[in-house]
């Protein structure tokens, strides 16, 4: 019994979308056969509004099997799916086709690349393991002494809004790994282990700023920031990542939360 292989969808033409072809050149690496990485370009049919995940999908199912990248929720949350798109750090599935189309009906070319900084394992699919080992290096969760409260830890609107920026990390490493000082050291926390021990740090419900203070005062925390603005430039939350870098400085430099 053979099993059929699926056939590959074409871009149909409606009164709202019209079709398109674009090439995909995509970074690949396959530790089993490769010595380096190296570039392979695929035609994906597409429509303006689709969104890079949709012509990654489009090459694996259909031009090549052995594509390797990572998703999985698809709408911008989970932060699997960080790649550089065109030279920059984004997740494919927040981009749209049609902010990457050339313009005066030029063919259209998009450059697909594991994001820099952490150890190519397969195409896109990077090591992580350094990454997380740094966020976890921060204590990132409520940190507190003391007999439990009866009831729950009442917190003030303006005491939230103090470090609410930060809460809305999802750990994708966009602003890791676009951090040219984390590309040349490993070692450095980088942009992501230090905005969350931002939200900890300035939670008037922790107790434990002293603690984290003490761990991004080490040689490789947070003063090796050299203030580029890539981190905050490549956030897809729009996190002003730089500012809460800066915030723990001071911290650190007037002992004041």
């Amino acid at each position: 019994m053979t099993t059929a292989t699926p056939e590959a969808p074409s871009a149909k033409a409606s009164d709202e979308h019209t079709p398109i072809q674009v090439t995909l050149k995509i970074l690949r690496f396959n530790p089993e056969v490769d010595q380096e990485p190296h570039w392979e370009s695929y035609d994906v049919p597409a429509q303006p509004t689709d969104r890079v995940l949709n012509l990654l999908f489009y090459v694996k199912d259909y031009l090549d099997g052995t594509f390797s990248f990572r998703r999985s929720c698809a709408h911008g949350v989970c932060g699997s799916d960080a790649m550089q798109i065109n030279g920059i750090n984004r997740l494919a599935c927040k981009v749209l086709l049609k902010d990457l189309l050339e313009k005066n009906g030029k063919k259209t070319e998009i450059t697909i690349a594991p994001i820099k900084g952490l150890t190519t394992l397969k195409d896109l699919y990077v090591d992580m393991d350094p990454f997380f080992e740094a966020y976890r290096a921060i204590k990132p969760y409520l940190i507190t002494y003391g007999n439990e409260p009866t009831r729950e830890r009442i917190q003030s609107q303006a005491d939230r809004n103090r470090f609410d920026d930060t809460t809305k990390c999802i750990l994708c490493a966009c602003c890791t790994s676009s951090c040219p000082v984390y590309w040349n050291d490993g070692s450095y926390f980088g942009p992501a282990a230090i905005v969350n021990a931002h939200r900890f740090i300035f939670d008037s419900r922790d107790e434990g700023a002293e603690e984290r203070l003490d761990i991004l005062n080490d040689g490789e925390g947070v003063w090796r920031c050299r203030t580029t603005f890539n981190c905050t430039d490549a956030c897809p939350r729009g996190i002003q990542v730089t500012k809460a870098i800066q915030e723990v400085k001071r911290a650190l430099l007037f002992k004041r939360v």
